[in-house]
């Protein structure tokens, strides 16, 4: 796997690693984009950052599922903040790819367990749910960038940062 490219623009407010994965760990939902017949298209999703893979649950028979088997390059934004001198986020572009079976259905998979495990903990209180219709797809990040505007001189500082 090819590390992804360094961020070039706005490295003075970028996270550190720690704060990316911190943050990634925390905020629940990514919206992502795809690559559509009549142009872009994008959607919320839940997801898992294992710290170096976006993964990603998907209707098998969804639009976004039919853009992905097209052109597997895919947009991905976690953001959060409400006024201006608190927002940041985190944009992974990349390509992805279909683990395990399609749609999923519960067949052994060790490289699945941690991450079903860890999305169940994240949204469903612990609980594995495999419904027959989803299917799980690696986001590899090909270029990830961050900012924190919490960092820019003269931003309100919040407890505890």
């Amino acid at each position: 796997m090819t590390a992804p490219k360094t961020q070039r623009r706005g490295r003075a407010i970028a996270m550190t690693d720690d704060e990316r994965d911190a943050f990634l760990a925390e905020e629940r939902t990514v919206r992502v984009a795809t690559n559509g017949t009549h142009g872009p298209h994008a959607t919320p999703l839940w997801f898992h950052w294992d710290g170096s893979a976006m993964w990603l649950t998907s209707l098998v028979r969804a639009q976004r599922w039919a853009d992905l088997e097209k052109d597997p390059r895919i947009g991905a934004v976690v953001d959060a903040g409400h006024d201006y001198d608190q927002l940041r986020g985190v944009e992974i572009r990349g390509r992805v790819e279909p683990v395990g079976e399609i749609p999923r259905t519960g067949e052994p998979n060790p490289e699945l367990e941690r991450v079903e495990q860890a999305f169940a903990d994240k949204y469903t209180g612990g609980h594995v749910v495999i419904d027959g219709r989803h299917a799980w797809l690696r986001l590899t990040p090909e270029k990830i960038s961050s900012w924190d505007f919490r960092k820019l001189p003269g931003a309100r500082q919040q407890p505890g940062t």
